[in-house]
């Protein structure tokens, strides 16, 4: 039989996703239990021995490549992270901290159009229509998706920089 915590490194590695607390549920054991072994599985893979590491994000937890173990993926691999104009990125963390948001609002912050920009990005699926807001013609209003957390590596919007602290996004990787 399994340990509870080889279940959950099992589970995050077929997952290739980020993986709630809820569905960790379905194991069968306590939540107490569940956290207590992916703490354990947390502190067993952060020196990088098995050259993965348990990231927290997106509201779960996934497995990610751990960065001593980086260079020999990108020998093997050679991945290419995924690339986002200037514009879009100035766009994507625009909503990303005034949310929900329509896009005329977004065109007065930036001073120019965002229609194809907001296109890449829902094509993308790093946004989304949120609704749609109390005024003429009701405007959609856009926001973040939970793909924007796991490609930026956020556990939830709560984690984004501050304002203050510079350039608000930059693609990780």
């Amino acid at each position: 039989m399994l340990s509870l915590k080889a279940e959950i490194l099992a589970v995050l590695f077929a997952a290739g996703r980020p993986v709630s607390l809820k569905e960790l549920r379905a194991l069968g054991h306590p939540e107490e239990g569940i956290l207590r072994a992916l703490k354990a599985l947390e502190a067993d893979l952060a020196e990088g021995h098995l050259g993965v590491a348990l990231e927290r994000v997106a509201g779960g937890w996934r497995l990610v490549v751990h960065e001593r173990a980086l260079p020999a993926v990108e020998r093997v691999l050679k991945p290419s992270p995924p690339r986002l104009s200037k514009a879009a990125l100035e766009v994507l963390a625009l909503i990303a901290y005034h949310q929900p948001v329509a896009r005329a609002e977004l065109e007065a912050m930036r001073g120019k159009s965002v229609e194809g920009v907001l296109e890449s990005l829902l094509e993308r699926g790093l946004i989304r229509v949120v609704g749609e807001k109390e005024a003429p013609g009701r405007p959609k209003l856009y926001g973040t998706t939970e793909r924007f957390l796991e490609v930026f590596g956020l556990e939830s919007l709560e984690d984004l920089p501050p304002l203050e602290d510079g350039p608000p996004l930059l693609l990780r990787g």
